[in-house]
Parts: C-alpha cells; sequence; structure tokens
C-alpha cells in the first residue's frame, strides 16, 4: 500500500470526485442529509467548516444516481450511512442499500429501525450511563434509544451495534454502558474516541494522545472481562498510544481507504477526511482510522510489528486494484 500521500492541513479540502485519475476506495461514507433530530454537543459533523447546512438537500433519485457513478469510477464496495441522522430519510436508505455488497447505517437510535436484510450493520449512539450520554445528547435520549432497542423483533436480520465515544467525562463509567447492554437485543459494541476538532478544549476532548492512555486502558480492561461482545480491534487500541499514534495520523490510512461525501448545497463535495475539514489530527482518536491501521502496513509496524502478516479485506482489494 502506497502511504506517501501528503498530510493535509486543517485549512485544505479535496475534490476527489471528478478527478481526471480517480483513485479506488474499499469504502465510503456519506452524510445523506444534514438535519437532525437531536443536538448533540460533541458531533464532529455541526463543527464550523464542515458542509452541514440543514437546508442543503439532494433529491433521492439524483442521490442514488451519483453514488452508481461513485461506485463504479472509485471501485466502493461498502457504504457507511450517516448524517444528521440518517433514519430521516429512509426510504432513500431502503433503496441505497441495494447498491453495495456492505452497509452501515450510523443512527441515533431515537427513530424506529428497519429491517433491510442481513448484509447490514446498524451502529446506534449511546456515549454512557444514563445521566452522561443525556448530558451530550439530550434529555430523554438513552430511554428512548434502550425502547427502540427493546422493539426490535426477534426475527429482525441486521447486525446490531452499539458504540460509545469515549470522552474525558464518560471514561471512567464505561463499564456502566456495558453492563446495561449486556442483556438487550445488542450483538455487541465498540468504543471509538472522541476526535476534537482544532482548538478545541471542552470537557469532552483530551488534551493530548498521552491524556487518553488511561481510557484505551479502561476499554482493553472491558474488552478482557467481556469477551465477544466488545469488538474493538486489539492492535487498533494499541496504535492509539503515544509511540504509534502520531506515526498512523501522519500516514493516515483514510485517505486511502474511505471517500468522504457531504452534502453542500444541491451537490456532494469531498471534505479532507471522514470527520470533516476541522477535525485535530494530532489528537485524532477515530475508529476506523485505526482499525484500517491495525490491518494495513505502515511506519507504526516497525514501532509494533504485527502479529502476522497483513492480508484482510483492505489489503486484497488494493493487490486488487494494483494487479
Amino acid at each position: 500500500m502506497d502511504l506517501s500521500l501528503p498530510v493535509l492541513s486543517p485549512t485544505t479540502t479535496t475534490d476527489r470526485l471528478d478527478v481526471a485519475e480517480p483513485a479506488p476506495y474499499p469504502a465510503a461514507m456519506l452524510n445523506v442529509t444534514n438535519r437532525c433530530n437531536l443536538s448533540c454537543k460533541h458531533c464532529f459533523v455541526y463543527s464550523e467548516g464542515n458542509p452541514n447546512d440543514p437546508a442543503d438537500m439532494i433529491g433521492d433519485d439524483a442521490l442514488l444516481a451519483e453514488l452508481r457513478r461513485v461506485r463504479e469510477r472509485h471501485h466502493v464496495h461498502a457504504m457507511l450511512w450517516m448524517g444528521g441522522e440518517p433514519m430521516i430519510r429512509w426510504r432513500l436508505l431502503e433503496r441505497g442499500v441495494k447498491l453495495f455488497p456492505r452497509n452501515i447505517i450510523t443512527t441515533n437510535g431515537t427513530i424506529p429501525l428497519r429491517d433491510f436484510g442481513v448484509d447490514l450493520t446498524y451502529v446506534v449512539s449511546l456515549d454512557g450511563p444514563e445521566d452522561l450520554n443525556d448530558e451530550l445528547r439530550g434529555e430523554g435520549v438513552y430511554a428512548k434509544v434502550m425502547q427502540t432497542l427493546a422493539a426490535l423483533p426477534d426475527d429482525f436480520a441486521p447486525t446490531m451495534q452499539i458504540q460509545c465515544v469515549v470522552t474525558r467525562q464518560n471514561q471512567d463509567r464505561l463499564g456502566e454502558l456495558v453492563g446495561a447492554l449486556r442483556d438487550t437485543k445488542v450483538d455487541g459494541m465498540a468504543f471509538s474516541f472522541h476526535t476534537p476538532s482544532v482548538g478545541e478544549q471542552s470537557k469532552f476532548s483530551f488534551r493530548d494522545v498521552r491524556d487518553r492512555e488511561g481510557a484505551i486502558d479502561r476499554v482493553i480492561e472491558l474488552k478482557r472481562q467481556n469477551r465477544g461482545f466488545i469488538w474493538n480491534n486489539s492492535r487498533a487500541l494499541e496504535l492509539m498510544r503515544a509511540p504509534t499514534a502520531k506515526l498512523v495520523t501522519d500516514n493516515c490510512p483514510t485517505l486511502r481507504t474511505v471517500l468522504p461525501l457531504y452534502v453542500e448545497g444541491d451537490r456532494l463535495v469531498t471534505p479532507r477526511c471522514c470527520y470533516g475539514n476541522d477535525a485535530d489530527c494530532d489528537r485524532c482518536a477515530g475508529w476506523v482510522v485505526f482499525a484500517h491501521a491495525a490491518k494495513l502496513d505502515g511506519p507504526w509496524d516497525d514501532v509494533l510489528p504485527p502479529s502476522s502478516p497483513h492480508d484482510g479485506l483492505l489489503t486484497q482489494f488494493f493487490a486488487a486494484m494494483n494487479g
């Protein structure tokens, strides 16, 4: 895999949709709408500098036609459907998931989930026990999400995953959320880590890479205690530590593995990364960034050698494109 991509500055945007020689991407993420029924305090989509005007909209037919073009031009195999809140446009999703072999829908879980088949994973957001979650996401949100999960029929085909964003505020109470979810209809859960915007100094953001070491330790221990239920990749968690974190973010694998698609006006645009235009790369702790680094060759391997050769789906995808 060629890792000689430039490190993009916080003010740099790139248009990857109409370049003369399109790059292949195994996955893309799409904000299907900039509208949301919540106002989460830590949401990167609504950070300053990102395309996020709720009035911006592309009609279903036009958007699906553009996704077909993107799929063929960039060899996209998997789609991550996001927002805003994507379930606001569930009719679009019902048609859109048929375009890709693998689909993930990230949702706040307050709108009923639809059964779009087995080749789909719902990633539902909960960010701590009820009091901490609702401080971030709004009063009553935790209870509403638990009601949504309880209402799922026994024959619901999609995989159900909970994702918790780890912050400086909730890092000491992650085990409470795990305990509350073990006996629900959830198949498993994963922890992402808050990626702040440039200059952000909030009660949610880690001050630097070393500041989150304790939170990484807690997730690793929860994974040990709840085998099979915590889906974080162990190597990805170790790569988030100080000796290797900057090697990953300076050579960010998602610049090659995920094509970010945001809606601006009546067209799709490509911010500099999945987390938008103003994400702080030096404090990045995005799940997808480190999960992909764990599966691909990179300079981080010299510091933290992999236990076995990289031969997963991402490696196979790039081998096929280069073959």
